[in-house]
């Protein structure tokens, strides 16, 4: 309760980049008696659904502001967990209807689906949502499941504090959230964190995505690249510590 209450009274800085869409960041010492560096994301959906987009390698990595530059995104985070000596995603990915890779080891980790068309976006562990929807990515665990938290299984990956990337529902607006770690500006969180925050931030449904080196938020036209949060990936802390990955989510303008 109390770090609920002080996550729901921080002051966000927050800026409109472009139509329906704002970016939010914050620097607090006030939650899980840590220091965390979150930026937020929300698109809302009503006037960006179509707008929506996966790009992903089938075999191979790239930026994350790469990828988005490429797709002349608006903005980005980076997606699904993916093959870090040969590239392409290991598990489901589907970009227009084309499959461009599938799950090579089922895992309990991967169990949540974010999936999308031009009329609706949907955050699921529903397997069968596969043969609806032209673009899905497997990912997960899943953090919520229609307004309850999900049941974590107890695990290093689960429990241990790192760099997070999430994407969450909240009512008509898509939430994508990165979270900086394993830096004393900013230490991470463990997915348990992370699930509350996304309940405390309104989400309804919500999914965990590649985190570790691979988080990345790239919004256009800022400074660095694009890339507004800390990637880990070359343990320092600036703006330039971006991983190659090998799919994106994207909005463009």
């Amino acid at each position: 309760p109390q770090d609920s209450l002080a996550f729901i009274q921080q002051k966000w800085q927050t800026q409109k980049v472009a139509k329906g869409v704002i970016w939010k960041n914050l620097s607090t010492t006030a939650v899980f008696n840590s220091t965390q560096i979150i930026n937020i994301i929300e698109i809302d959906l009503k006037q960006n659904q179509k707008k929506l987009g996966i790009k992903a390698l089938p075999k191979s990595r790239e930026l994350t502001s790469s990828l988005a530059k490429q797709v002349k995104a608006f903005v980005a985070i980076n997606g699904g967990f993916f093959d870090m000596k040969n590239g392409g995603a290991v598990d489901y990915i589907k970009v227009e209807n084309k499959v461009i890779n599938t799950t090579i080891n089922p895992s309990d980790r991967a169990n949540a689906f974010l999936a999308f068309d031009k009329k609706a976006t949907k955050i699921t562990s529903d397997s069968t949502i596969i043969g609806s929807y032209p673009n899905i990515i497997l990912a997960g665990p899943s953090l919520l499941t229609q307004n309850s938290r999900a049941q974590l299984s107890k695990n290093a990956f689960n429990d241990n504090r790192h760099p997070r990337t999430a994407i969450g529902l909240k009512g008509n607006k898509l939430i994508l959230i990165t979270v900086d770690g394993r830096r004393r500006q900013s230490q991470g969180m463990n997915l348990h964190e992370l699930a509350h925050i996304m309940k405390w931030y309104g989400c309804q449904d919500a999914m965990n995505l590649d985190g570790g080196g691979s988080t990345a938020m790239y919004i256009h036209n800022q400074p660095y690249n694009g890339i507004v949060n800390y990637p880990s990936d070359n343990n320092k802390f600036d703006h330039e510590g971006e991983r190659k990955v090998s799919n994106i989510i994207y909005l463009t303008n």
